[in-house]
């Protein structure tokens, strides 16, 4: 089987792997159940979904040579491979109505297909100019030049199918879960409107950004996170565990959130927030 053969295979998993996944974190908000305990709980669970997607990167070295641009590995393609494969991905999920879910964020969102089949038709909830909203280049920036390098060991084990395929869903439940700052903007909009349109209106990014800063909370979900670390990551034998060695380091899992996860998901709150009036 030629390479081309085994990289449209490993999409065609990725297709159905994804899918599934994100609908599995989908809320479908109507606009009566959009409330802060709905979207807490989805954010919630999409926590596990992030732990899960890092537990399974580490299994593979960092395998350099996916993220060279200059190897030419695709005929016809100047990027790198990962780039290939998450865009040849977003664009066949795209074909089966992926990106109609106002949750969901593509990385290479010019030029997607159009749907081919009959997709959910999900309420306007958000402002329209939430679509205008994407922080995936931040996060992209994030992921390969700042995380990876934390939690994954040097080394190339020639696994660059698999390897991609587990950088396309952190990619995917990092993005999910940061954009849904949109949902959180919304709903803090909606109940307290007097609260934020003088800020808006006067686009005042810091006021909004204090705003919608919680301290204790964030300290909250930082010790979550990093206990979800140590659950899912323990090597588990019958009868007992190891509370020592972890499959990702619990604190690499928190200083993901208090770095890079809040912080993109404030600021998408506020890009959010500062066209809601338009």
């Amino acid at each position: 089987m030629d390479f081309l053969s085994v990289l449209i295979l490993v999409l065609m998993f990725l297709i159905r792997y994804n899918m599934t996944m994100a609908d599995g974190n989908s809320m479908c908000h109507s606009g009566n159940d959009l409330n802060l305990g709905s979207v807490r709980d989805s954010l919630i669970r999409q926590e596990d979904t992030i732990v899960f997607s890092l537990i399974e990167r580490a299994r593979y070295p960092v395998n350099s040579r996916l993220y060279n641009q200059t190897l030419g590995l695709i005929s016809g393609f100047s990027g790198s491979l990962v780039q290939f494969i998450v865009k040849e991905t977003e664009a066949i999920q795209a074909k089966a109505g992926r990106y109609e879910n106002p949750e969901e964020t593509p990385f290479f969102p010019n030029d997607l297909p159009p749907p081919l089949v009959p997709t959910h038709k999900y309420p306007q909830v958000l402002h329209l100019a939430a679509a205008s909203v994407n922080m995936n280049e931040d996060i992209w920036d994030m992921y390969f030049n700042k995380l990876l390098p934390l939690f994954v060991a040097e080394g190339d084990d020639g696994n660059y199918a698999s390897t991609a395929a587990s950088d396309l869903n952190c990619l995917q439940a990092l993005s999910r879960r940061i954009h849904y700052g949109k949902f959180v903007a919304e709903v803090k909009y909606r109940e307290a409107p007097q609260d934020y349109e003088p800020l808006i209106r006067a686009k005042d990014r810091d006021g909004l950004m204090s705003l919608l800063t919680f301290k204790n909370v964030e300290e909250m979900v930082k010790k979550r996170v990093a206990k979800k670390a140590m659950v899912f990551g323990q090597e588990v034998t019958v009868g007992n565990y190891s509370s020592e060695n972890y499959k990702v380091d619990p604190s690499i899992v928190s200083n993901l959130y208090s770095e890079w996860v809040m912080p993109l998901t404030k600021l998408v709150e506020v890009e959010y927030l500062l066209r809601r009036l338009d």
